[in-house]
């Protein structure tokens, strides 16, 4: 197997044009490749400079977990920081998480910071939504998102060889507008699902208002434990959204 280290985006362009395969950290793939053989050619963005953003409103594609920090919003730092061991996280990327993974343990944040896609293909660089960007398996170079007034993340304990832990993603966004925008995602086994309701960070017991609006979504048929999940996180969150 060749595999290509581009450094500028017209390189990438090429290797993608003449059939290499992405691998992101390959540390899902590289097993699928011993059992069923080796691609002819591979790429990996490790190179690219636009892949390896790391700052309050970006993340690059090719960024290792670890080096996911506090630069990034609390929601997406803890996410990154709860991925596998520390080696699995040193050699893991923020795409192959996000694109190349059943688990996708980033997609809850990325989904409540409501981040953008800016995707990679043989014709050119473009943005698209997150949903486009599973759909189709884009090659991811970043998200980008707008800062939220405030984000959490849980994840619970799960049990040894069962289903994925439950996540729940919170974030609380204003953007200049009353009311504000409170978005919430749920992994529950392999399934995310992601609802928004209005917020005022003036109104007396909003946080009861906000539940009640979410029990009435996808979100109220989740199981007890998951509920009471995100009841704690959403409370929270709204407690320090009105600190800000």
């Amino acid at each position: 197997m060749e595999l290509r280290l581009p450094s500028s985006i017209s390189e990438a362009q090429r290797c993608l044009a003449e059939g290499a395969v992405p691998v992101g950290g390959a540390t899902l793939v590289w097993a699928g490749w011993q059992r069923d053989g080796f691609p002819e050619r591979a790429v990996s963005l490790r190179d690219l400079p636009e892949a390896n953003t790391v700052g309050p409103e970006e993340l690059g594609g090719a960024v290792p977990l670890h080096r996911v920090d506090a630069t990034v919003p609390e929601v997406l730092q803890r996410a990154a920081s709860g991925v596998g061991t520390g080696a699995v996280r040193r050699a893991a990327t923020v795409g192959g998480n996000i694109v190349g993974s059943t688990l996708r343990c980033l997609l809850p944040a990325a989904l409540v910071l409501e981040a953008k896609a800016v995707v990679l293909d043989p014709e050119g660089v473009f943005e698209t939504d997150l949903t486009e960007l599973l759909a189709k398996r884009h090659v991811l170079l970043a998200l980008r998102w707008r800062t939220p007034l405030a984000s959490g993340h849980r994840k619970l304990e799960g049990d040894a060889g069962g289903p994925p832990p439950l996540v729940v993603a919170t974030a609380v966004h204003a953007d200049g507008e009353t009311p504000g925008r409170l978005r919430v995602a749920v992994r529950d086994g392999y399934e995310v699902l992601s609802e928004t309701t209005p917020y005022d960070a003036d109104a007396d017991a909003d946080a009861e208002r906000v539940l009640d609006a979410l029990a009435g979504t996808d979100l109220g048929a989740l199981p007890a434990t998951a509920r009471e999940a995100v009841r704690a996180e959403v409370t929270a969150v709204l407690a320090r959204a009105a600190d800000v």
